[in-house]
């Protein structure tokens, strides 16, 4: 049956009202002139999008093409923006079906020296929070009309109100414990029914949870740490995105999400991917597979979804003036892709640092992405920077089972550092006492306070990036036999009217934590000062009787660590380590200011941890 004429002007209208209808999303929202790239592809997002064809009339940027996709209301524009364009607006134009629909765009002007913003380096300390266990500044945005997920402080995993607000409010006391870079979980939208505090399930790449505050108020953070002192490192998940993504209800192209969008999940054999008998099956699913099913796992191959979340990376750090990036699960996403971004990334800020979580014990699975390293399958990674969980696991052992008058503890920590020829660049790593998914460090340590100093003198010492948890300045504890992220992620005391004790100001404080606070204090201030430690080189002499001795040297210095891990007093002779001292009668414990004598041995107090300066070279 053949149609009428009505039926035929009703269906043409109803095209002409789907390509005309509103734009929902263009991303990225805008962009900056002088970028290294010259390329720039926006996704438009809106129904029938694809029927329309854009036109662009501004001097400099050139419309290169536009691909469509399976999914008629996307549309991907590939812009070229010349070294001689200029900050300004423009509209894209979009016709079709006798139709013509307008969209605002603009390019802005960078910061003078952006492309050469130096990142953070091993001169840094970095002070890690969760937004929403830190600090509540802004009460109103406790509960966000039509976000399902509403406040429920008393809940481990509810919404506890913490906000960018808090944080801004609380710079000066991060300042003053001698932290110069601020590591915030992630902070972009959320929109998830349940556990959206964490922050690892966006839902819109481009736009800072309103319970948090907004895109302005991200900036904002960044510039008065900036004032302080400190740098701004955001946290970016690349590998999976939250189930309510706005994605999710309508997905650009089918294999969008890998695995057709259906939940496959991942087995984690993370050495599927550099192992030379490793079967495709279990490679794949490595990257490929699902986090959790309420994560779904990005795709990519697809190099639409790649763009898309490299352009995203690049807006942020230009944006918000970041000093770097932490790379969530990084190990976890396509290895061409990774590949891909950190060239990108590192092209474009070529002193940026980024740092990347790979999960693992074994030094060659980490030192696999770090720049530099040479694979045996060819692999190459432009990654600066990776969590050193190798060293970090080996120390944790050390102080969390100490065995008298044994090699055991600090063999571990010793052979690990022994590997470290496996890294391009061993002092580029972050080395940290534990973060937010893993037992508290005091708890590990067995609550006992002298390994605790152990435990951060060696973080502070070492020849790497240190990493601070909040919350371990004031000895906050955790279970320690199984996992359980509610008792790693306690509020922090004083970020919240009414709370009876206030780590902020002191306020209820116990003596014991007041002194760890100061021992964080008094370590992350002096390394501040210490060229030594920064780039210095590293000698250390074998654990004996579960005590360790190890120098931090260059031309113009040498700093002594020596630790004794045993519940009684231990006498080590000197001449052992004449290879640094050379001869050097004497130096003095910075953590206590009183003259060592090193003339025939040193003798260490129970459990005990020296920092000794060494006059001249």
């Amino acid at each position: 049956m053949k149609p009428s004429l009505l039926t035929l002007l009703v269906a043409g209208l109803f095209i002409n009202a789907a390509a005309a209808a509103p734009i929902e999303h263009l991303e990225p929202p805008f962009w900056w002139t002088g970028m290294q790239h010259k390329g720039l592809q926006l996704m438009v997002h809106g129904t029938g999008i694809s029927r329309l064809e854009p036109r662009i009339d501004y001097p400099g940027v050139r419309l290169v093409s536009a691909t469509r996709v399976p999914n008629a209301n996307y549309l991907f524009i590939d812009l070229e923006i010349g070294a001689e364009a200029r900050p300004g607006k423009f509209d894209i134009v979009f016709t079709g079906g006798g139709r013509t629909q307008r969209h605002p765009y603009e390019l802005r002007a960078r910061e003078a020296g952006s492309g050469n913003r130096q990142g953070f380096t091993a001169a840094d300390a970095i002070y890690q929070i969760m937004p929403d266990r830190f600090a509540n500044g802004d009460p109103s945005n406790d509960n966000v009309e039509g976000m399902a997920d509403r406040l429920e402080r008393k809940a481990a995993g509810g919404r506890h109100g913490g906000d960018i607000e808090g944080v801004v409010r609380r710079l000066d006391y991060i300042a003053g414990l001698g932290f110069t870079q601020l590591w915030p979980t992630p902070l972009v939208e959320n929109d998830m029914p349940a556990y959206s505090y964490h922050g690892y399930a966006a839902t819109n790449h481009y736009k800072i949870d309103p319970r948090y505050g907004s895109n302005e108020d991200f900036v904002r953070l960044s510039r008065e740490a900036k004032k302080r002192g400190i740098g701004l490192i955001q946290d970016v998940v690349l590998s999976h995105i939250g189930k309510h993504h706005w994605w999710m209800k309508d997905l650009p192209t089918p294999d969008w999400i890998n695995f057709g969008g259906q939940f496959v999940p991942t087995q984690h054999h993370r050495v599927a991917v550099q192992d030379r008998y490793a079967a495709k099956v279990d490679s794949h699913n490595f990257t490929a597979g699902w986090f959790v099913e309420t994560m779904p796992d990005l795709n990519q191959t697809n190099p639409l979804v790649a763009n898309y979340l490299i352009q995203n990376n690049i807006w942020w750090i230009e944006y918000a003036g970041l000093s770097g990036l932490r790379i969530d699960t990084y190990g976890y996403s396509d290895g061409a892709f990774l590949a891909q971004y950190t060239k990108r990334l590192m092209d474009e800020y070529p002193r940026l640092n980024m740092v990347g979580e790979e999960w693992s014990t074994l030094p060659p699975v980490v030192a696999r992405w770090q720049r530099g390293k040479v694979n045996f399958d060819g692999y190459t990674s432009m990654l600066p920077s990776l969590m050193d969980f190798p060293l970090v696991e080996a120390m944790r052992g050390a102080l969390s089972a100490p065995q008298e008058g044994s090699k055991a503890g600090f063999g571990d920590v010793y052979q690990t550092l022994s590997l470290d020829y496996l890294y391009p660049e061993p002092n580029n790593l972050v080395l940290f006492g534990g973060n937010h998914d893993m037992a508290r460090m005091f708890s590990v340590a067995g609550e006992d306070f002298d390994r605790y100093r152990m435990n951060m003198v060696f973080l502070m010492t070492m020849p790497r990036i240190p990493q601070f948890y909040t919350g371990d300045e004031i000895l906050m504890t955790s279970p320690t036999k199984k996992r359980d992220d509610g008792s790693y992620r306690r509020d922090f005391p004083g970020g919240w009217a009414g709370d009876k004790v206030d780590a902020f100001t002191g306020k209820g404080l116990t003596n014991q934590q007041r002194a760890a606070q100061e021992l964080v204090r008094t370590l992350a201030t002096w390394r501040r000062g210490q060229p030594v430690i920064h780039t210095g080189k590293l000698m250390h002499f074998g654990p004996e009787n579960n005590t360790w001795v190890y120098f931090r040297y260059n031309d113009n210095k040498r700093v002594m660590v020596a630790m004794n891990n045993n519940a009684r007093e231990m006498a080590l002779p000197t001449a052992r380590f004449q290879e640094m001292l050379k001869g050097t009668p004497s130096g003095v414990d910075f953590l206590t200011g009183k003259t060592v004598d090193l003339t025939r041995e040193l003798r260490l107090a129970p459990k005990a941890t020296v920092v000794i300066e060494l006059p001249g070279a």
